[in-house]
């Protein structure tokens, strides 16, 4: 990290490392749970994509299409609703492009749709997509937990080390050095035979 962004950072936020494994400030935040609907929103969209995915056995394209589906409904029970309530909808006047320009984007679309499409058949699988929602699932929890209980896993893991320590040492004295010993007791023996 340079110095002038260590400068520029809270120390709280250098000491974690948060800069460099969440990146914005609100990426963070979603992911500290500081924004607790932003938070339980990825949650439950990771969690519906898993259940589709994994219980339901879609595809990821039923999937993509559902939810452009959803989208357009809600635009257009929108639009009703603001119809219905009496309501002005949004002057679109200045909106108006050349039908040139329309043909063009269209092509364009299309183009980077198939080649998204055909990107996704080639790298996306079922098993990427449930680690993908595994790990944001993790993502989502195991910080917010180490935050939380920062001191408290800080102890559980020293006493894990000490631990294995202890483990290695009586591995070590136990069953290591005996084998050193057989071995140098067998070396000997093999000297001891051919200077005889």
């Amino acid at each position: 990290m340079s110095t002038t962004l260590e400068s520029s950072l809270p120390t709280s936020v250098m000491a974690h490392g948060y800069v460099l494994c969440f990146g914005t400030d609100a990426v963070r935040d979603i992911i500290l749970w500081r924004r607790k609907k932003e938070s339980v929103a990825v949650l439950l969209i990771s969690t519906a994509i898993w259940l589709l995915m994994e219980v339901y056995q879609f595809n990821s394209i039923t999937v993509i299409s559902w939810a452009a589906m959803v989208v357009i409904v809600a635009l257009f029970l929108w639009a009703n609703i603001l119809k219905f309530l009496g309501k002005d909808s949004p002057d679109t006047s200045g909106l108006e492009i050349p039908e040139q320009t329309a043909i063009e984007m269209a092509n364009r679309i299309r183009a980077s749709i198939e080649e998204g499409i055909r990107w996704m058949f080639r790298v996306i699988s079922l098993e990427r997509i449930m680690s993908l929602s595994s790990g944001v699932v993790l993502g989502m929890t195991v910080p917010v937990i180490y935050t939380k209980y920062e001191d408290k896993i800080n102890r559980f893991w020293e006493w894990v080390r000490m631990q294995c320590r202890r483990f290695y040492d009586m591995v070590d004295e136990k069953v290591v050095k005996n084998v050193k010993n057989r071995v140098i007791k067998r070396k000997e023996v093999t000297e001891e035979k051919k200077v005889e």
